[in-house]
């Protein structure tokens, strides 16, 4: 009949072209062939993750900048400031694949991207060693330095004051911990960097 024979499949039509709206779904959510880019489709990831992806990308260029401007000055010094910014960027990082994960990614594109913004450090310590060689690096320094200030500034501490205004309308000494605990690291932080201020003549290794 020819009821019967519009439903039935023709010769050119395939499996795919027959699939429901929501299999069509569920395969635009596999994001190509490529492992690590499966997930969600980019359209439905929020806009956060990529501004989040961007601002890190540059902030690993400027750590490369310092690691290479660093290393032209003296081996250990490079060798201080790596360490000094892997510290940095372990939590960093961490924090950052939570971001993007509830923006939206899967597990997959967010290891994916993520390391695609962290290899933009290798980027910026390849100029920061043309930039150290050409000319002074404390220009480099100064440049790192006042990312680093910036973020604790316009980034931690109103996230810090959040965090304590939310314990502090709950009641209770849970405020007091969390205000002690803030200001612990914070002060242990600038007693480490006085402390090899000060006495950063002194130290002789070997």
């Amino acid at each position: 009949d020819a009821g019967e024979g519009e439903l039935m499949l023709s010769p050119a039509q395939t499996p795919q072209e027959t699939q429901s709206p929501e299999s069509g779904a569920r395969s635009g959510t596999s994001g190509g062939g490529c492992y690590w880019l499966k997930g969600t489709t980019y359209s439905d990831i929020g806009t956060l993750a990529w501004m989040i992806t961007l601002s890190d990308g540059l902030h690993n260029f400027i750590d490369g900048l310092a690691i290479g401007a660093s290393f032209t000055a003296s081996v250990f010094q490079g060798i201080s400031t790596s360490v000094a910014i892997l510290c940095e960027e372990f939590p960093h990082e961490l924090g950052d694949f939570v971001i993007l994960l509830n923006a939206g990614m899967s597990i997959q594109q967010a290891l994916f991207f993520n390391f695609l913004s962290a290899c933009c450090c290798y980027l910026g310590m390849g100029f920061g060693i043309l930039a150290g060689n050409s000319f002074s690096p404390n220009w480099i320094f100064a440049l790192a330095g006042g990312m680093f200030l910036y973020i604790a500034l316009a980034d931690m501490f109103p996230e810090m004051n959040e965090v304590s205004r939310e314990e502090e309308d709950a009641g209770g000494s849970r405020f007091l911990i969390t205000f002690g605990i803030q200001n612990a690291g914070l002060l242990t932080g600038f007693s480490i960097m006085l402390l090899l201020t000060m006495y950063s003549g002194h130290i002789q290794l070997g």
